[in-house]
């Protein structure tokens, strides 16, 4: 249960419940990560916006490769929310349960793509120690597998959005949604 006041759509109204009604007819439904900043209705537009643009906008980086950092991120904060909701946006693309299972907990056993297996890394690394980059450059190692400079900010942005959301999420204690995050449009 969260821990403080959340607005569902049924005790909604005015402009939330515009905003709600905006997010089911775009997404399918509305999300506990949305609910969660009811109290201020256009934090949600402002949020929403930003995804799109980290996660939807045109960028070298395929949908499925944001998804796997997302993934990555989520998993190394142990934010679980974001874990299945990512997992399964992942899965859409990859088609590989497994593999998805696996990425959230041990990536480093997988075959991945040398690009894929630099990026997870340059995720977890800028989650688990972002001081580690005022030592060192970490993104070398994206460039020798051929990442451009655009494609490192998008990757560093998927990962900086992804942090953020995970502490809003663990530090609200927002739960999970009963279908478990099923039914998302892609």
């Amino acid at each position: 249960m969260a821990h403080i006041d959340v607005i569902d759509y049924d005790r909604s109204n005015g402009r939330l419940r515009e905003i709600y009604d905006d997010l089911i007819a775009k997404r399918g439904k509305l999300a506990e990560v949305h609910m969660i900043q009811s109290l201020r209705p256009e934090s949600i537009v402002k949020h929403i916006d930003l995804y799109l643009e980290i996660m939807f906008s045109k960028s070298e980086l395929s949908r499925a490769e944001r998804e796997m950092i997302a993934v990555i991120v989520s998993a190394n904060n142990n934010c679980e929310y974001c874990q299945i909701h990512h997992a399964e946006a992942l899965n859409n693309y990859w088609k590989n349960e497994d593999k998805v299972m696996q990425l959230r907990k041990d990536y480093t056993v997988l075959t991945l793509a040398p690009k894929h297996r630099v990026m997870c890394t340059y995720a977890q690394q800028l989650t688990l120690d972002p001081g580690k980059a005022n030592d060192a450059d970490l993104t070398q190692p994206l460039k020798e597998v051929g990442l451009s400079d655009s494609a490192i900010l998008d990757a560093t942005l998927v990962i900086a959005y992804f942090n953020f959301v995970n502490r809003i999420v663990q530090g609200l204690d927002v739960g999970i949604e009963e279908d478990k995050g099923a039914g998302y449009k892609y």
